[in-house]
């Protein structure tokens, strides 16, 4: 296949299941990284994407912080985007790793939502309607009791809302910063702001557990550059669906390396809310 004949939207697929395959790789080593921190797992999950980034601006000649126009944006994105990644590290460790992925994907739904209330998009009765079937898909994977065994569930859909707090800044942010700076300023944010709380409740690690957590950072930074690629080929309208094969291979890949299925009803809630996101896709795409 030759890859430079390929039509735009193409490679978008190509690059935005790219970066489902990296998002569950990052998860699966998240995982078996075992009982660390949630802190301590997203500063080493950062330090090779801020690596990467910082490669690619110096062999560009690019911008490190951004114009001073877009910093508020930055700053936003960033904050959002550590706090999603701290609540769905916490989900990952506590919940089969499909359900904390699903979770996590109900972000396209708050985006609709923030877009609306932040970025005065216009939002259709078609798109409300989706939203809420989504959220019944989602009770079907959280299972909702009146314990404390809902915790890990409620903070999985946390990270799926600000990580669409933190796409709704990337989206502001479209077309006035490149994407190379967004990421080095996410990284590098993200690292020095975890860096002192990381070492104040720091636990030792093994060997073992290191490399767990630098494949994970090796993985999260192929999921972050191909999501990255894909929307410069092709606008999300057009490619956002593909990422839903995360989830396949997430089950995959729980049920290899961890002997673990989800059960029926999460199974029940997947095709709920991949169904709400294809109605809004064609919708979109319409």
């Amino acid at each position: 296949m030759n890859f430079s004949k390929l039509s735009d939207k193409h490679k978008g697929i190509i690059f935005i299941i790219m970066s489902a395959f990296g998002f569950a790789m990052m998860s699966a080593f998240v995982k078996m990284s075992g009982d660390l921190p949630s802190l301590e797992k997203t500063f080493f999950r950062n330090i090779i994407s801020v690596t990467v980034a910082f490669i690619l601006i110096l062999n560009h000649k690019g911008s490190f912080f951004g114009k001073r126009e877009n910093q508020k944006a930055l700053i936003f994105r960033s904050l959002f985007g550590t706090l999603g990644i701290i609540f769905n590290f916490y989900s990952i460790d506590k919940l089969v790793l499909s359900d904390a992925n699903m979770l996590n994907k109900l972000s396209p739904f708050f985006v609709i939502i923030f877009s609306a209330l932040f970025l005065k998009e216009n939002i259709s009765l078609k798109q409300i309607s989706a939203i809420g079937i989504a959220f019944i898909g989602a009770l079907f994977i959280i299972k909702p009791s009146f314990n404390l065994e809902i915790i890990p569930a409620i903070i999985g859909i946390l990270g799926g809302v600000t990580a669409a707090a933190a796409y709704t800044c990337v989206i502001s942010l479209s077309g006035n910063e490149n994407p190379d700076t967004i990421i080095f300023f996410f990284s590098f944010f993200s690292s020095l702001v975890t860096l002192p709380l990381m070492l104040l409740f720091y636990e030792p690690m093994e060997m073992i557990q290191f490399i767990y957590l630098i494949l994970a950072g090796v993985f999260a930074s192929l999921g972050q550059f191909g999501i990255t690629f894909a929307y410069k080929y092709a606008p999300a309208k057009e490619i956002s669906i593909f990422d839903y094969t995360n989830i396949i291979f997430s089950a995959l890949i729980s049920l290899c390396l961890f002997g673990i299925l989800p059960d029926y009803l999460s199974v029940i809630g997947y095709i709920i809310i991949f169904m709400a996101s294809l109605y809004i896709f064609i919708f979109n795409d319409k």
